[in-house]
């Protein structure tokens, strides 16, 4: 069966005989797997990042996937910012922003004086300011110690260091009303959840284990989004996960493949979720709506 139902209220969500759909497949290698997906609504198409050749793939209903860019620096995580412009992990080590001319703007790739290690995920809030993962560290190749945890201004001019005690920080979505911020832990195999604060930092007493996502199959915490309920999709033990706002367990999408590495809304309804594991890009139609990227602006 494609869906596990854990708790009855994954029905609401997606039909026990949705099917999942193969969509295309022939990426990624040991530099490194699918990643990254992101509908572009207005032109009716999928980015995603095929790391391990070192391109971005454009995948459209109808035209199957074919490259949209080489090279990208072996882009990760991609996402849009509130003007509707291409945001990019990638390993020069920096966080990118691609500008209408073609040209790139550096959003990050150091904190105090010291590189960054290698940029994974990406996300933008409402107001414009921009947060990432990037784990890593420690290891010898790298400048900082820690893997950490990152919130960089709408006017790129401040960079914050969140949080640092993750082993391997990756996923990062916000609720639909961006009051919590979830990130996942590779390593530890959960999804902790904080409050946010005004300022736009973490309300580190908050920091809760919001879902432990593992088990006896292969998977673990990977990319994550959200959708317009709360809902939070994951990669997890067997397949993806869907969690409630609560943190409970309601299901999982189950696609076969050993590894979830990113999921996406998109479709003109945004009731699509296309999915990235190490060498395939998948869908499967839900009966909720995703958060749109990029969100309105505040």
């Amino acid at each position: 069966m494609p869906i596990e139902q854990v708790s009855p209220g994954l029905a609401s969500i997606v039909s026990s005989d949705r099917p999942i759909n193969e969509l295309a497949t022939g990426f990624g290698n040991d530099n490194g797997p699918a990643e990254g997906p992101l509908w572009w609504h207005e032109g009716g198409y999928l980015l995603f990042s095929d790391i391990g050749n070192n391109r971005r793939m454009k995948w459209a209903p109808g035209e199957g996937a074919t490259v949209f860019q080489e090279p990208t620096n072996f882009a990760n995580g991609l996402t849009r910012d509130i003007q509707g412009r291409l945001i990019a992990c990638d390993r020069t080590p920096r966080v990118v922003r691609h500008e209408p001319d073609g040209s790139l703007t550096v959003v990050a790739n150091s904190y105090q004086g010291r590189s960054l290690n290698r940029p994974n995920d990406v996300v933008v809030k409402s107001d414009g300011s921009i947060y990432f993962t990037d784990p890593g560290a420690p290891a010898p190749e790298y400048q900082l110690d820690f893997a950490g945890v990152y919130r960089v201004s709408a006017d790129l001019g401040t960079i914050t260091l969140l949080v640092r005690d993750f082993i391997t920080p990756n996923g990062l979505a916000f609720s639909p009303d961006e009051s919590v911020l979830y990130i996942n832990d590779s390593r530890r195999g959960h999804i902790r959840a904080f409050d946010m604060q005004p300022n736009g930092t973490l309300a580190l007493a908050t920091d809760r284990v919001l879902c432990d996502l593992r088990g006896d199959r292969p998977g673990v915490p990977d990319g994550m989004k959200v959708d317009v309920e709360g809902n939070i999709y994951c990669g997890g033990s067997g397949g993806i996960w869907v969690i409630d706002p609560s943190g409970q367990h309601l299901g999982a999408i189950v696609h076969g493949a050993s590894a979830s590495t990113n999921v996406a809304f998109g479709g003109d309804d945004w009731k699509t979720l296309f999915f990235t594991t190490r060498n395939e890009l998948g869908s499967i139609d839900l009966n909720i709506p995703g958060i749109p990227v990029p969100v309105a602006a505040a």
